[in-house]
């Protein structure tokens, strides 16, 4: 076991798959303890030192209640990641008011909320720090993705004016804004194409890393920003997408 959260406590959200599961392992391993929440009741085991419950984030009783459970078994929160999120693939035209509800409920709202909820439990123990989960998307808009573009902004701005708000009682708080990371929402993404095989093709010869990313490589950045190395990191967004935004969109030899 590592040991750059030992003695941290941390709630992660959305930690049954993909980015939330990587975090949720990798801080148990560095020695916090951790409690997570999912949408809906676990099935596999969780490693030693983390604990978790069933919990809607767009449930303002479901907010309260995650709040109430982290003070009962973790005691003070040093650490709050919001990772959970959902997608919707569709135009500003083609979106309902229930693709709205559906999508800003959980990735606005529900990030608001556990920000607001821990807030005060964090400043009334000396201060903590907060990871929101934010996205290129926010600023380089994916085709057919309007309404989680949107929330993604939302996210980036929010995160900004907690920091500025909040950090005189000790709260850091900064966006990690992943790119293309291998997850079934980005297969739900790339399926959007016409020929999915020849736009994933496409997108990972953008990628000055040569690959795409892993749960793996978000998880390892949310734990530089939880740890004492990034004390004066705050009111920032850490883009981590190998490259991808980094480059012009005219392709190598066009010239």
């Amino acid at each position: 076991m590592g040991g750059q959260l030992k003695n941290k406590t941390a709630v992660i959200t959305g930690g049954s798959r993909g980015i939330g599961r990587s975090m949720v392992e990798l801080f148990a391993r560095e020695g916090a303890q951790v409690l997570t929440c999912s949408r809906s009741e676990r099935k596999d085991p969780l490693p030693q030192g983390i604990s978790s419950l069933t919990a809607d984030v767009s449930r303002s009783d479901d907010v309260k209640k995650l709040a109430s459970e982290a003070v009962s078994r973790l005691g003070k929160i040093d650490i709050l990641v919001n990772n959970a999120g959902v997608q919707v693939e569709k135009t500003v035209v083609d979106s309902t008011d229930e693709d709205f509800e559906a999508l800003m409920s959980v990735n606005t709202w529900g990030v608001f909320a556990l920000c607001r909820e821990f807030i005060p439990l964090m400043a009334g123990n000396g201060g903590g720090t907060i990871i929101n989960i934010g996205s290129i998307s926010a600023d380089h808009a994916d085709p057919s993705m309007a309404l989680y573009n949107a929330s993604k902004a939302f996210v980036h701005s929010l995160t900004r004016s907690i920091a500025v708000d909040h950090g005189h009682q000790g709260i850091r708080c900064n966006a990690i804004c992943p790119g293309w990371i291998m997850t079934e929402m980005a297969d739900a993404a790339f399926d959007l194409a016409d020929d999915p095989d020849a736009a994933r093709a496409d997108a990972l010869a953008r990628h000055a890393a040569g690959r795409f990313g892993q749960p793996k490589d978000i998880a390892q950045a949310a734990l530089w920003l939880a740890s004492d190395g990034a004390s004066f990191i705050t009111g920032q967004t850490l883009t981590i997408d190998g490259g991808l935004i980094a480059a012009s969109p005219l392709r190598p030899g066009f010239f």
